[in-house]
């Protein structure tokens, strides 16, 4: 892909394996920042080392050890996660394309999120957990190449899937400050996050891309 059409949220097959693009930092050389769905370890790349995919009804994937299948056709539940298709968030929403988001509440033109994002039925797709009938697995670019990919259960059950999980050492940028600020991760307890400045938050706000950024580390580039 040419660096000047990869987006945030894209599904993008890389070294043979479905990821989608976790945010694009146009002035390194390793630009592209990507999650591999199937276990959500990180990869930075270079965006003509991708290949853009644009995900279909019943298509099925691998998502941190456990395989849903997409479809259009049935509504969400409390406990489902949905594939954000065609979002249109107002003013107090934040999803973008191919959030991947915990259906919480419900109503009745649509659902909120764990992320309190208000979603209508007609911007998402449900992923159903299992490989339903007519499913077309799109795990690997080339199936026939590459066995690496196995399927196995999660006992805990799987993360939030739109997450790449915060290691110590990591550093988080704030991306409404002004100056900017930046801190590193210095202690982790349960889903709090303890930022250096004496700064406390939750799991699910430091890896919001609206919120925070996370900067690479320039010897990654």
């Amino acid at each position: 892909m040419n660096l000047i059409n990869v987006r945030k949220g894209q599904f993008v097959y890389y070294k043979n394996q479905l990821h989608k693009v976790y945010s694009v930092k146009p002035f390194f050389k390793h630009s592209v920042h990507l999650i591999r769905l199937s276990d959500l370890e990180q990869e930075i790349v270079q965006a003509k080392d991708i290949t853009y995919y644009l995900p279909k009804h019943l298509d099925s994937f691998i998502v941190n050890h456990q395989r849903y299948t997409l479809d259009k056709n049935i509504r969400a539940k409390i406990g489902d996660y949905i594939l954000v298709i065609n979002p249109k968030p107002d003013s107090l929403d934040h999803h973008h394309l191919h959030a991947i988001e915990l259906v919480t509440s419900l109503e009745d033109n649509g659902v909120i999120s764990n992320k309190s994002n208000g979603i209508k039925h007609n911007e998402y797709w449900t992923m159903t957990v299992g490989l339903l009938d007519d499913a077309t697995k799109i795990d690997k670019q080339h199936p026939e190449t590459d066995g690496s990919i196995i399927e196995t259960a999660d006992d805990e059950g799987p993360l939030h899937p739109d997450l790449r999980e915060p290691k110590i050492g990591d550093v988080y940028q704030k991306n409404d400050s002004d100056p900017v600020f930046q801190a590193m991760v210095i202690a982790i307890q349960d889903r709090d996050i303890y930022l250096g400045g004496d700064i406390k938050v939750a799991s699910e706000d430091l890896t919001d891309t609206d919120q925070w950024s996370y900067i690479v580390n320039p010897r990654e580039q």
